[in-house]
């Protein structure tokens, strides 16, 4: 428990936990408008810790945690427990849950960039010479950790969870050591200092809401880690450290501000003395990499999901650690990371530029976790309705009013992470689409495997030893592989599997229900193979398991039949001519199926078929 408890404390609360190097900037500088008032930053740390305490504590420690497909949480879970409690799953929920996805890799291009600069932006206190020099340390940083992912984290993964404690120690004792500044300062836990402040600046408090919720940006990560520490480690994290050292964070900082107005240009940094600014910088861009390197690690895990769940092109997964089946490589998702998160930093040079880019995506994602929880309370949980709304209509009316706010910043760059959403759904909608409208075809263009076994008995093929392997995603025709190899080599094999790979919607299907044998007569048995969409598609491995239920082959002189598609375009097809080169490109750059459910490639065949779309 304890060892779950500070890898909770190294990867979960990393984004969350470097919030107050900017959260408090951005929410004062916001609210200073016509002069920073004693009223103002009452009102601004009110804010801040009844967010931290309604969205955070409220909506994810106790109440969406308890949400968990298997011990498993984030935005693909929830959909597939909904999923689940509906007993169907309707287009609306896809949809929700590629806007889910796309939002999620908008935060994961900002918050790398966001973090960093606000990180080693503190040099300039050391050495105002320095400030020439932050984009460039930023971006040396930033390749360095984007260069490094291909090595997997195992080795350096356990100084998260300590280097994060003494961060998070730190950060307490310096609000701490302010606190006195200004004591009064403990009175803004009450919210009727936020309602006022709210009430008495109309607009331009609603304006303030946006960087107010930079503080909770990471709550999501809570709900999304839960399957690699567990609800109690989290929560126990939650309770005992984090909450306590950014409440203590937020308090002195405002102390300081209210007792020397000048450091409200960055009062996080100023709360140390002179002589621990240099030890705080380093430690605060050691903390903003953890941060990031768990934003890095999660888009990989949520895009092998989306691959699992049939909403991305397959693409190469690397497994970085013997020991730990989570931690995974995906060079294209990288790739795109990296580049994008370079292109911010770039374009954008500081990170109060990036605020305004910041929020979004979250506040987004946010949204739709308690509009799926309204369909699980209430349909999984049996929760009467009105109990229901009454609990999650306050939640999303709060959370609307963040989205909202954050929305004002969209010309100031909150544009990025839309652009960024929309184009990823429609990238997903369009290979989800494309991939039905290319079943179709194949199914049309195919024959019956019922009627296939009756032609053979009529008609008897050259028959060859050993064991044939069809790939397949539909079971009820004949494999257009095997068709091609009676038409073409006119042999059959004297064992043939028909294997069709299935994703439930669950984490991990366990051994005992990963294979379901039909034999349909001495020549053919048909394989299901069902996996989870956190699942390794190891097919041989799968395979292998059939052995124990009583079919004979050797999985060492199998063959493996595939069927390689390509394209010919028609304008009288289904797709329009842009979605169709769209969807061909995605079809092209696929990572190819002997490598994605890990086949001996000595031993793949793969047997061309063109499909007019």
């Amino acid at each position: 428990m304890k060892k779950l408890t500070l890898g909770a404390i190294g990867v979960v609360y990393g984004d969350i936990g470097t919030s107050p190097l900017y959260a408090m900037r951005e929410s004062l500088h916001a609210a200073s408008h016509d002069g920073l008032t004693r009223a103002d930053v009452m009102g601004v740390i009110s804010l801040l810790f009844w967010t931290l305490t309604l969205i955070v504590t409220l909506k994810y420690v106790l109440l969406i945690m308890r949400a968990d497909n298997n011990g498993e949480g984030g935005t693909l879970s929830l959909i597939a427990l909904v999923h689940r409690a509906l007993h169907t799953r309707p287009a609306w929920l896809i949809a929700i849950g590629a806007v889910g996805i796309s939002l999620f890799f908008g935060d994961s291009i900002i918050t790398p960039a966001m973090s960093v600069l606000s990180a080693v932006e503190g040099s300039a206190l050391i050495a105002p010479g320095l400030h020439d020099y932050v984009v460039p340390i930023t971006l040396v940083i930033i390749v360095l950790l984007f260069a490094v992912q291909s090595r997997g984290t195992e080795a350096v993964s356990v100084l998260f969870g300590p280097i994060m404690v003494v961060w998070f120690i730190t950060m307490a004792v310096l609000g701490l050591r302010h606190i006195s500044d200004e004591p009064s300062i403990l009175l803004a836990l009450n919210p009727i200092h936020a309602l006022r402040f709210l009430v008495d600046n109309g607009f331009a408090s609603f304006i303030v809401l946006g960087s107010v919720f930079l503080a909770v940006t990471g709550g999501e990560a809570l709900y999304t880690d839960m399957g690699h520490f567990g609800r109690r480690p989290i929560r126990i994290a939650w309770g005992i450290l984090v909450f306590p050292a950014l409440t203590i964070s937020y308090l002195g900082q405002g102390a300081m501000v209210l007792a020397h107005p000048e450091t409200a240009s960055n009062p996080f940094f100023l709360l140390a003395p002179q002589w621990a600014l240099l030890p705080l910088v380093i430690l605060a861009t050691m903390a903003t990499v953890i941060a990031s390197q768990a934003v890095i690690s999660g888009a990989f895990s949520v895009a092998k999901q989306a691959v699992q769940m049939g909403l991305l092109p397959r693409m190469e997964i690397r497994h970085t650690s013997e020991t730990q089946f989570g931690q995974i490589y995906m060079p294209r998702i990288n790739s795109i990371l990296s580049v994008g998160v370079v292109a911010l930093v770039l374009a954008f040079g500081s990170s109060s530029n990036l605020a305004s880019a910041y929020g979004i995506a979250v506040t987004g994602d946010m949204v739709i976790t308690s509009i799926l929880a309204i369909f699980l309370l209430n349909r999984a949980w049996k929760w009467p309705l009105a109990l229901t709304l009454a609990v999650m209509v306050p939640l999303i009316v709060l959370e609307g009013l963040f989205l909202a706010a954050n929305m004002t910043k969209v010309l100031d760059g909150g544009y990025i992470p839309i652009f960024f959403a929309a184009f990823l759904c429609l990238v997903m909608w369009t290979w989800v689409r494309g991939s039905a409208h290319v079943r179709e075809k194949s199914r049309a263009g195919s024959i019956e495997f019922d009627s296939l076994m009756r032609m053979l008995e009529k008609s008897q093929p050259v028959e060859v030893p050993g064991t044939a392997v069809f790939l397949t995603a539909d079971p009820e025709m004949a494999p257009p592989a095997l068709m091609h190899n009676l038409k073409h080599n006119r042999v059959l094999h004297k064992k043939n599997f028909i294997v069709t790979v299935n994703v439930a919607p669950v984490p991990e299907v366990p051994e005992a229900d990963r294979i379901e044998i039909e034999k349909v007569n001495d020549r053919f048995v048909k394989l299901s193979l069902n996996f989870g969409y956190l699942d390794d598609q190891n097919v041989p491995k799968a395979l292998a398991l059939a052995r124990k239920q009583g079919e004979k082959f050797d999985i060492m002189t199998t063959s493996f039949f595939l069927n390689h598609r390509s394209f010919r375009s028609s304008q009288s097809e289904g797709l329009p001519s842009w979605q169709e080169k769209l969807f061909v490109s995605m079809a092209r750059g696929a990572t190819n199926a002997t490598e994605f459910y890990r086949l001996p490639t000595n031993r793949v065949l793969e047997l061309g078929q063109q499909l007019t779309i």
